[in-house]
């Protein structure tokens, strides 16, 4: 029998999967400035092609960071801020957790 992680922990390991490329986390940064974009204005931002921003994008709405909604031909992208606020608190107290090494 496998001990089950808790929720805590997947929900941190997911989060810290969609951060995991430098292009997400520009992306995220953009969404945060702008307080929600269309992704065709994140590809005018962004030195990447549309198809590749879409899948970041893609990432990022499964790991729980953006929320998308259609709005006509397009969908419209903003920062799921809920997860944000779960987020920080779960990566504080890890980063409270790893001892302090003494500078050499």
């Amino acid at each position: 029998m496998s001990a089950r992680l808790p929720d805590d922990e997947l929900f941190l390991a997911r989060v810290c999967k969609g951060l995991g490329h430098p292009a997400r986390i520009r992306i995220l940064s953009h969404l945060m400035a702008e307080d929600g974009c269309v992704c065709g204005r994140i590809v005018e931002v962004m030195p990447l092609a549309q198809s590749t921003v879409s899948q970041h994008l893609k990432v990022l709405k499964e790991s729980g960071l953006v929320r998308g909604e259609v709005e006509g031909p397009r969908t419209c992208y903003c920062v799921n801020r809920d997860t944000l606020t779960r987020f920080a608190p779960l990566i504080q107290g890890l980063l409270r957790a790893v001892p302090e090494t003494e500078e050499a």
